[in-house]
């Protein structure tokens, strides 16, 4: 099943807005519906490839067959752009100014070497393509006006196998097309898991977790997909590059960390071997409640440096949790929330295990401030644990504007960085006539330091795109002068490239270029991703 083209997920699973959170976003906002509806997909004006004869002949070479490169309207619309806020409100009023001139199927590693061959002959630029997730840019390449290359959008959706298990050393190969739930039932079959489930589990893939350096709700207890990589195939212009021998090394710089978090700007992951986990034998997900934030936070740190450490650890802050975005699937029921914020402890393993880390980190908790609040809140987050994109989609259609962005940092600055975002973001959007609501939660844990993730809701405003990128913008200043990251786990893209760069400095940024030119020396791949144009 293809996602929705005009928004997020499945598109039996997106429900309207109860009216009464409607007439809140009314009141409270000044939401009100813009008027006209979202395009259909059949009347989108989309123009004729680009591609010659002699191009299209060569991508079909390279993959063995007509039917695996695709440019029909419809192929190509799918492929535009991902699932930012602004990409789909592009999208949904007909603008397909990044449209790709052809999706290409490879179904090999050989394959891509012989695709990205044959767009080298033919200046095409190449846009790796997986479950089309991206909310950073990453699927928009940057085309200069002195030379508007067209590009291809490489979809490694046929690229789905389980290559290897090794069951004596925990490890697994997969290709990068395997989607997540997938890959978890491959998997289970041998009694293993990945652990990995960020809120973009039922659509993104392997390949895309690893170009982006994703991480999942269960970071705490798995860990970032990052740290579960052992060994990557890259296929680039230049040849194919082979990383991870043995699970650590004193070999040199770990080139791994080259291609991880890359976004297909170096080349195009292959294959991925990670390390698995047993499929747990019990889980149990509660609710907690703080009296603030800060209080809150306070309690995770504990658990993340001292222990014992949940495999899910969360926290909402006062607006989250009383709007109900804590779990996402209530939004809307009417029940009565108590003051204070939210937090979500999650175990998954063996039921001794379980027992046991819960009644220890009950203690801690305790011994923090917190109220046990009983199983329910944490199976029902559990169970809407996907939903937030669904609800998204929702507050578009009655003219709301909802976006999201995140960041960490060390947790002597977590409380600065909070703050500063959050009036950055609110500063911004009242001078533009739209008052935000600005909600945020700690979803990924560290014993050094977490991540925030905001979720801003506003009126859409004249122009919504054009209405957020002075507040993304202010967002992004405000992020690196609190000395927090530019992004813990959406990427770069072409969105946070300029801050990305000031971060990595002007060293480390000539770095990376020389890497850009040696593995895709005539810039083929996603082009302005993560690097400038040259």
């Amino acid at each position: 099943m293809d996602m929705l083209w005009s928004g997020w997920g499945d598109p039996a699973g997106a429900a309207p807005l109860p009216e009464t959170v409607t007439a809140l976003l009314r009141d409270l906002l000044g939401v009100k519906p813009r008027g006209t509806a979202p395009v259909a997909l059949a009347d989108i004006d989309v123009p004729e490839t680009p591609l010659t004869p002699a191009a299209l002949r060569a991508l079909t070479d390279a993959v063995g067959d007509e039917e695996h490169v695709r440019t029909d309207a419809e192929s190509r619309v799918r492929h535009t752009r991902g699932k930012s806020t602004p990409d789909l409100l592009r999208i949904r009023e007909g603008d397909v100014t990044d449209l790709p001139a052809a999706v290409v199927l490879p179904a090999s590693h050989d394959d891509v070497l012989a695709v990205l061959r044959a767009c080298a002959a033919h200046d095409l630029a190449v846009v790796p393509f997986g479950g089309g997730t991206s909310v950073v840019g990453g699927l928009a390449p940057e085309r200069p006006n002195s030379r508007p290359r067209p590009f291809v959008a490489l979809d490694l959706r046929r690229m789905d196998r389980l290559l290897a298990l090794d069951p004596v050393s925990r490890t697994a190969t997969l290709q990068p097309g395997l989607r997540a739930p997938h890959a978890e039932a491959l998997l289970a079959e041998h009694g293993f898991t990945l652990g990995h489930f960020p809120q973009s589990y039922e659509w993104a893939t392997i390949g895309g977790f690893a170009a982006a350096r994703s991480s999942g709700q269960a970071s705490a207890g798995y860990g970032r997909f990052d740290e579960m990589v052992l060994g990557l195939t890259l296929a680039t212009p230049e040849g194919t590059l082979e990383t991870g021998r043995a699970p650590r090394s004193a070999a040199g710089p770990d080139l791994r960390q080259l291609v991880l978090g890359s976004e297909g700007a170096f080349g195009v992951i292959t294959s991925v071997t990670v390390r698995l986990r047993p499929l747990p034998r019990a889980k149990v997900y509660e609710g907690w409640r703080f009296a603030s934030f800060d209080e809150g936070a306070a309690a995770l740190r504990r658990l993340a440096q001292d222990g014992p450490r949940p495999t899910v650890l969360r926290l909402s802050d006062e607006t989250e949790t009383l709007v109900g975005l804590a779990q996402p699937d209530a939004i809307g029921a009417g029940d009565a929330r108590p003051a204070g914020c939210q937090a979500i402890a999650g175990y998954e393993g063996t039921a001794e295990d379980v027992a046991h880390r819960r009644e220890l980190a009950a203690a801690v908790l305790r011994e923090c401030g917190g109220t046990y609040l009983g199983e329910e809140p944490g199976e029902r987050w559990a169970h809407g644990r996907y939903s937030a994109p669904y609800l998204r989609d929702a507050l578009l259609d009655v003219g709301a504007f909802a976006e999201t962005l995140e960041t960490a940092a060390f947790w002597s600055g977590v409380p600065g960085l909070y703050a500063a975002v959050r009036d950055a973001l609110t500063a911004a959007l009242t001078e533009a006539g739209t008052p935000p609501l600005v909600m945020c939660h700690i979803s990924h844990v560290y014993e050094n330091g977490a991540s925030l993730y905001f979720t801003v809701v506003s009126a859409q405003g004249e122009d919504p795109v054009a209405h957020w990128a002075p507040a993304k913008h202010a967002a992004n200043e405000a992020i690196l002068a609190a000395g927090g990251t530019i992004s813990h786990h959406h990427g770069v893209g072409t969105d946070h490239r300029d801050w990305y760069l000031r971060e990595a400095g002007p060293l480390g940024a000539d770095a990376l270029r020389a890497v850009k030119r040696r593995l895709d020396p005539a810039g083929l791949l996603n082009p302005g991703v993560l690097l400038p144009l040259d």
